[in-house]
């Protein structure tokens, strides 16, 4: 080292820090029509000519359903101590009401008891989108009877699962599967009524509560329950009025709509008077609130981009870049006088920008919301265009950094005093990444998709090293 070089401080982590990796059931699974299992919205959706690109459906996916000893194998390897996946309502119950069908909870058994043999704690995600179709024709989300028959579901899951299942998460995202599903369309089942919008997001923190109460009522006490949430980091463009009052608009939209209820008991009043003149919050019901803020173990935060918003002008007919696909509809009721723009500098894939320092401000926002509540990274990752090299390796030096930077600034919240217990790399393989189809690529390790081979990436090994150490490795540690 020459003698002018000063030495880097290695980032290192709690001993107890969990590391892990997340999936969900219908990006992943496949075999959709074996053991009993029928179609659920996303089944419906992407067999919808032109709402997916390229027409692909989640039908095979990667095959997780019948390769699931190989990924467990895989995430062994690397040295992984967590695995968050989600259970697939209609593998479990057909209609979405009902007795449960064994052979779909036999898989999920398999499937733990293989990640425990392997020294991984799983966590299960009760709802990652995929509503049964049954229940879409009744009504979906916008109906409440959606939400009781979501906490049956639960309590189905928490019988067969709770003796070895500690982390439980009733919702992931509860934002994109009301607002992208009912408001924008570009989610299933691709509607486009703001005000259904608005009384799914009410649906779905019920659903919340009442799954809450139903797990606990079956589980050991021991066992975690927690929630899933994607509230925007939400930055003003300047600090004028309009700019902080649009900003305010959209962090209402984003996280108080769900947050409000689930830790304060209550919808903030400036959401409640921004969306007026789209519903009149009648789908309310005495004893609702009571009901969703049920006691909760910890809250799990998913994070990928911060969120840039200003006052719209008036004139502007530009393209809303929100980075939440492309639909004539907003996914943001009421919020036509809101202009979204991009930040400057490196972006994803997807279009997003690259900035830790928004996962360091959402850990500390909810360390405040929330004092003394341990909190999980249930997703964080990013899609490049990753290809594999003439000898087959797959190197993702944009992805490695990525991770270092958003894993620098999770221990830097836990340095400023939030107990953030663990983080789970969105995702662990490549695949079926909704309305996008095939075309990107968030996972750690690459799939060939005709042949199913799984190959993995510098950043599975990067990742993996760390989870091994505690130490986040050099960037080229496995160059």
């Amino acid at each position: 080292m020459p003698e002018s070089a000063t030495p880097v401080t290695p980032v290192t982590f709690p001993p107890a820090f969990l590391w892990g990796a997340a999936t969900s059931a219908y990006q992943i699974e496949g075999a959709v029509r074996e053991d009993g299992r029928t179609p659920s919205i996303w089944d419906t959706f992407s067999h919808t000519p032109g709402k997916t690109a390229g027409g692909d459906t989640g039908d095979i996916a990667v095959d997780h359903y019948h390769r699931y000893r190989d990924d467990v194998a895989l995430m062994k390897d690397l040295g992984l101590g967590g695995y968050r996946f989600s259970v697939s309502w209609t593998r479990v119950q057909p209609t979405g009401r009902g007795p449960a069908v064994q052979r779909g909870l036999d898989f999920y058994r398999r499937l733990v008891d293989e990640l425990l043999a392997a020294g991984i704690k799983p966590a299960v995600t009760l709802y990652h989108w995929d509503l049964p179709q049954e229940l879409e024709d009744a009504g979906g989300w916008p109906e409440r009877d959606t939400a009781y028959r979501f906490a049956e579901y639960a309590q189905i899951v928490g019988e067969a699962l709770g003796d070895r299942v500690e982390q439980w998460i009733t919702l992931n995202e509860p934002w994109c599967a009301a607002f992208l599903g009912y408001a924008s369309g570009v989610h299933a089942p691709g509607r486009t009524d703001p005000a259904a919008a608005l009384r799914a997001a009410h649906h779905l923190n019920l659903a919340h509560g009442l799954g809450t109460v139903a797990l606990r009522s079956v589980m050991p006490a021991r066992n975690s329950v927690a929630i899933s949430l994607n509230t925007s980091v939400v930055r003003p463009l300047s600090q004028n009025p309009a700019d902080l009052a649009a900003a305010q608009k959209i962090d209402d939209l984003s996280g108080g709509i769900f947050h409000g209820p689930i830790l304060h008991g209550a919808y903030p009043q400036s959401l409640l008077e921004a969306t007026a003149p789209v519903t009149d919050w009648s789908f309310v019901q005495d004893g609702d609130l009571g009901q969703i803020r049920q006691p909760i173990d910890a809250i799990c935060l998913n994070y990928y981009t911060p969120t840039v918003v200003s006052a719209a002008d008036a004139d502007s007919r530009a393209p809303r870049a929100d980075g939440h696909g492309a639909s004539d509809h907003s996914p943001w009721p009421a919020a036509d006088d809101v202009a979204f723009h991009q930040p400057p500098g490196e972006r994803t894939e997807m279009g997003w920008s690259v900035d830790p320092s928004g996962l360091h401000e959402l850990i500390m926002r909810y360390n405040r919301e929330a004092p003394g509540m341990p909190l999980y990274i249930s997703e964080n990752g990013a899609a490049y265009d990753d290809k594999p090299g003439a000898d087959g390796s797959v190197h993702d030096p944009e992805r490695v950094a990525y991770l270092n930077g958003h894993l620098t600034a999770v221990r830097q919240a836990i340095a400023d005093g939030a107990d953030v217990r663990g983080y789970y790399l969105w995702s662990l393989l490549d695949n079926f990444e909704w309305a996008y189809g095939y075309e990107k690529r968030f996972g750690a390790v690459y799939v060939d998709y005709a042949s199913q081979q799984r190959t993995p990436k510098s950043s599975a090994l990067w990742y993996g090293r760390a989870a091994r150490t505690g130490t986040l490795p050099p960037l080229d540690a496995v160059e």
